[in-house]
């Protein structure tokens, strides 16, 4: 049976049908100026509970893909050397097998988090705070993912590869 669209409407229309418009959320700060263009609504940043922990460092950008993936994953080895646990984010899944093969190659232990290991996901969350874990994951292990560091763990770092490609590197 073939069906046929009557109407659309666009989101900010539908919200705009409200007479009350209200949301909350940790990332409106950046979009505050189309909050306002669209909706005519203010954005009021509450502060954090605790002052943010992570360190940003600098990104870095290579030649080539290999390059990239080496110099992250001499990051990883030099982290998970000095005991800490290590956070490689991915964009996708090619990437997070990709970094899994060139680990194993170098006898590294880790755990891969991505779609095809989804059955595992709390198992693998659970372990990689854990002193020296090396978990690579791409981001369905994103915002609200609560990764516990193990005993006697004060901090992790954690790689990863943005969207447009750069390797980034920080420690929380």
């Amino acid at each position: 049976e073939e069906t046929q669209t009557l109407a659309t409407i666009t989101i900010q229309n539908y919200f705009r049908m409200y007479d009350k418009l209200a949301g909350m959320t940790g990332t409106a700060e950046t979009e505050e100026t189309e909050f306002y263009q669209i909706y005519k609504l203010d954005v009021v940043v509450i502060p954090t509970n605790r002052a943010v922990r992570r360190v940003d460092k600098h990104d870095l950008i290579y030649k080539t893909r290999r390059e990239k993936y080496n110099a992250i994953l001499d990051e990883v080895e030099r982290q998970h050397g000095r005991g800490l646990p290590v956070l490689v984010g991915t964009v996708n899944v090619d990437v997070s097998e990709t970094l899994s093969r060139m680990l194993k190659r170098r006898g590294l232990k880790h755990e891969v988090l991505n779609a095809k290991y989804h059955q595992r996901e709390a198992e693998i969350v659970a372990q990689a705070g854990q002193p020296a874990a090396i978990t690579i994951a791409t981001n369905m292990a994103g915002r609200g993912t609560d990764i516990k560091l193990g005993p006697g763990v004060k901090r992790c770092q954690v790689c990863g590869i943005s969207a447009r490609g750069e390797a980034a590197f920080g420690q929380v």
